[in-house]
C-alpha cells in the first residue's frame, strides 16, 4: 500500500489527510509535519488512524510520496531532499516553479532517481485540453481571477502598493501582467496561473488579470486558450475553502483526485 507523507497541515493538507484516513484514497498516511505543532495536534484529533508527527527528514524516509501543502518556501526547502531520497513529490505551491533554476534542479533529481513530480490541476479545469493543444501550437493563454477582498488580503502586491482591498465597491481590475509576475505578487492566490504556464506556453507569455469584487462569494477563474486546434474558454466558480478564503475547496479535491489516480489501475484523462 502506498505510504503518503504530508508537509503542511493547513486547509488543503488537512483535507488530504482526512481523505486518506476515511479510505477514500487507497493508501496509508505515514507521517505529517507542520511548522505549527498546533496545526498537527488539531489535525490528529480529527483522524481515526493517527500518523506520527515527524521531522521533514524522518517523514521523507517513511513515505513513498511526499505531498507539499505548505508554501513555496517549503518546496524550495524540502523538494530536492524528497527526490534525492528516491521518493515521489506532489507540489501544491506550484508557484515555486516560476523559479526556473529550482524547477530544473528538481526535474534533474527526479530523472536521476527515477521519481515523479506531480502537479495537480488545483482550483481550475482545462489543463487536459491545454496539454493536448500544446502538442500542436498555442498562440494565447489568459486567465482572469476574481476574488472577494478576504481572499486577497495580505498579498505582497496589496501590501507593497498600499491597497485597501475593502475600499472597492464594485468589481475592479487591480493587477495585469504575466504569470511569473502574478505569482510573485499573489503567491497564495494565483498558483493556478503557474499550473497553466507549465502546461501551456510558459510563465512569460501566460497573461494574468486579478480582480477584486466585494460581491464575490466564490473564487472565479476564467481561462481563454487560442491555437492551431481552435479555441476554448473555461469558467470555474469555486467555493472558498472554509478554513482559508485565499484558496478554493477544489484545490484540495484536485490533490485527492490525483492521489486516487496514482493508486488506481484505471487512468482517465490526458
Amino acid at each position: 500500500m502506498l505510504k503518503i507523507g504530508v508537509i503542511g497541515c493547513g486547509a488543503i493538507g488537512a483535507q488530504i489527510c482526512r481523505a486518506i484516513d476515511s479510505g477514500s484514497i487507497n493508501a496509508k498516511l505515514a507521517a505529517i509535519y507542520d511548522r505549527s505543532a498546533q496545526h498537527c495536534e488539531r489535525l490528529l484529533e480529527s483522524l481515526h488512524n493517527k500518523p506520527v508527527i515527524s521531522s521533514p527528514a524522518d517523514l521523507i524516509k517513511k513515505a513513498d510520496i511526499v505531498v507539499e501543502c505548505a508554501s513555496q518556501a517549503a518546496v524550495r526547502e524540502h523538494g530536492l531532499l524528497v527526490l534525492e531520497g528516491g521518493k515521489d513529490l506532489m507540489v501544491m505551491s506550484v508557484g515555486a516553479f516560476m523559479d526556473e533554476k529550482l524547477l530544473e534542479n528538481l526535474v534533474r533529481a527526479a530523472r536521476k532517481n527515477d521519481c515523479k513530480i506531480y502537479v495537480p490541476s488545483g482550483a481550475i479545469a482545462g489543463i487536459d485540453g491545454l496539454r493536448s493543444a500544446k502538442v500542436a501550437s498555442i498562440d494565447r493563454v489568459e486567465i482572469s481571477t476574481t476574488k472577494n477582498p478576504k481572499g486577497l488580503e495580505g498579498a505582497p502586491f496589496i501590501i507593497e502598493n498600499n491597497i485597501d482591498v475593502y475600499s472597492f465597491h464594485e468589481k475592479t481590475l487591480i493587477f495585469e501582467g504575466n504569470a511569473k509576475k502574478a505569482v510573485r505578487a499573489f503567491p497564495a492566490n494565483v498558483n493556478v496561473a503557474a499550473s497553466l504556464s507549465l502546461a501551456g506556453i510558459g510563465s512569460e507569455d501566460t497573461r494574468v488579470k486579478v480582480f477584486v469584487d466585494p460581491e464575490a462569494s466564490r473564487n472565479i477563474h476564467e481561462i481563454k486558450v487560442e491555437g492551431d486546434f481552435g479555441n476554448f474558454t473555461c469558467r470555474i466558480e469555486n467555493v472558498p475553502s472554509p478554513d482559508n478564503p485565499r484558496t478554493s475547496l477544489l484545490a484540495a479535491l484536485s490533490a485527492i483526485a490525483t492521489l486516487k489516480k496514482i493508486t488506481e489501475p484505471l487512468q482517465i484523462g490526458t
